[in-house]
């Protein structure tokens, strides 16, 4: 996807760095880039919009990644090649499924079920039944997130724009295990419905909150439902967890537009490693 920046077209960062070349029908190669890392390792969010994006080149006629759930089997490899290999299940009227493997040294990384679907164009929509728009500061008012206030480096802010709930921006300062905050990419890509994927895994952990500086809380499996496309502008996301124990968290988050829109629901269950 292009877009414009004073007055000339350029490719984002986000699609450069998540596309790869196509081998065959089947499979596609590259290497990931370092800058959407959370200290040393690949966001998970990046990883999934590799494998997704992947996916989608097989359903040119469907818009909406409406189911995707990742299992995340171990670490990615910044820097380093990688192979996503794609299998058709099932094209159907309206709805494709499929599911990738993303493979770096020999060994599956990532491995993906994705569906994907219409815009909604002759379905029912009325009356509307959603979730309300969190009431939010506005993101001038908001906090840049930090690293150091999480515990560990953040590459990825070099490429994403977050920031967080004024009173929830400081390590333990919220109380709960709640996260708020607005979310763009910095070079200003308009967002689409694959972005949605990552930003859906791009804010600190809602158990910052509670605990504060707890480092790297890495995903076991995140399932994100895209709702609809967004409109141009910020993401606003609220995330919180209920359930924490052994060490296990799941997550719950919610994304909406600048329109108020829900565009997009996911959950994940992570791990909450101990301090070193």
């Amino acid at each position: 996807m292009a877009f414009h920046d004073n007055h000339e077209t350029r490719m984002s960062d986000f699609d450069i760095e998540t596309t790869l070349n196509q081998v065959d029908e089947l499979c596609w190669e590259g290497v990931l880039s370092d800058q959407w890392n959370i200290a040393n390792n690949p966001n998970g969010g990046y990883l999934l919009t590799v494998a997704v994006r992947a996916i989608a080149q097989l359903f040119p006629e469907f818009s909406i990644p409406v189911s995707v759930t990742a299992h995340y089997l171990r670490p990615g490899l910044s820097n380093q090649a990688c192979r996503v290999e794609v299998n058709l299940i099932r094209r159907g009227r309206t709805m494709g499924t499929a599911s990738a493997s993303l493979i770096q040294d020999g060994k599956p990384r990532l491995t993906v079920i994705a569906a994907f679907g219409l815009a909604g164009d002759g379905l029912l929509t009325d009356p509307p039944l959603t979730i309300n728009t969190p009431q939010i500061p506005p993101p001038e008012q908001c906090i840049q997130r930090s690293g150091d206030q999480q515990g560990i480096e953040l590459p990825i802010r070099a490429r994403l724009d977050t920031r967080l709930h004024p009173d929830q921006a400081l390590a333990g300062q919220a109380g709960n295990a709640k996260v708020s905050g607005w979310i763009r990419f910095k070079d200003q890509r308009p967002p689409d419905c694959l972005s949605l994927l990552m930003f859906s895994d791009a804010f600190p952990p809602s158990v910052f909150g509670l605990f504060g500086n707890i480092g790297w809380v890495p995903t076991v499996e995140l399932t994100v439902h895209v709702r609809r496309a967004p409109v141009p502008g910020w993401i606003l996301g609220e995330f919180s967890t209920e359930d924490l124990q052994d060490g296990r968290i799941i997550e719950s988050g919610n994304l909406w537009d600048e329109a108020g829109h829900l565009v997009a629901q996911c959950r994940q269950i992570a791990l909450l490693l101990p301090s070193t």
